[in-house]
This record gives structure tokens, sequence and C-alpha cells, in this order.
């Protein structure tokens, strides 16, 4: 899912708890199975954000000669007002649009 397209909300909200275990029947799988995709997205949004920001990357870098491009500041600016990647993978979990699968279980179902 495209992070930028997200109708997750900017602020935090509350949430059921047992809403987040109906899936897994665990609340601390669940919470696992979002930890590890909110990293998955920040290391996304982390990628993104350098990759256009190294366009405006001059070779010299002394601190008399610091200069603030206005595109860098409007990316920056943009990238701060979008979701936190938590607030964005519990969105998914809770709508069912994360895959995750666990070794362990499904092991345990293949040895019954």
């Amino acid at each position: 899912m495209d992070y930028k397209k997200t109708k997750a909300p900017t602020n935090t909200v509350t949430h059921n708890v047992m809403d987040f275990c109906e899936d897994t029947g665990n609340i601390y799988e669940s919470v696992v199975i979002m930890s590890k995709r909110a990293n998955q997205i920040g290391n996304e949004m982390k990628n993104d954000l350098q990759r256009k920001l190294k366009e405006f990357a001059q070779g010299n870098d002394s601190l008399e000669e610091t200069f603030e491009n206005r595109e860098q500041v409007e990316i920056s600016r943009y990238y701060e007002k979008l979701p936190k990647p938590t607030l964005i993978a519990a969105e998914e979990f809770e709508k069912g649009n994360v895959y995750y699968r666990n070794p362990e279980k499904e092991k345990d179902a293949l040895d019954d």
C-alpha cells in the first residue's frame, strides 16, 4: 500500500485493543505484526526522503555556505505532515491489508 495515499489519521487515535486481536487471537502477536510493518513503512519513507533530498546535495559542506533551498524545505514539510508509520501500520492491520504468517503455527498445523 502506498503510504502517500493512505487515509490514516495524522494524530493519535484511541482503538479498542480487542479489535486488533480478532485476526491473530493474540494481542502481542498483533502488536509485533504492526511494529514490523511500521518499520517497513518508516524505512520506505526514509529512503524516499533521502533520495529526493540527495538531488539538492552540494559538494562543499562548510558552515558558512549552508543555504536553505525552498524545494528542500517544501519536501521536508510534506514528509512531516504525513501520518506516522505506526498509525499507517495500525490502519492497514485493522483493515486487513497486511500479509503476515507465523511459521510456528504453520509447523504445528503440519505436525497435527
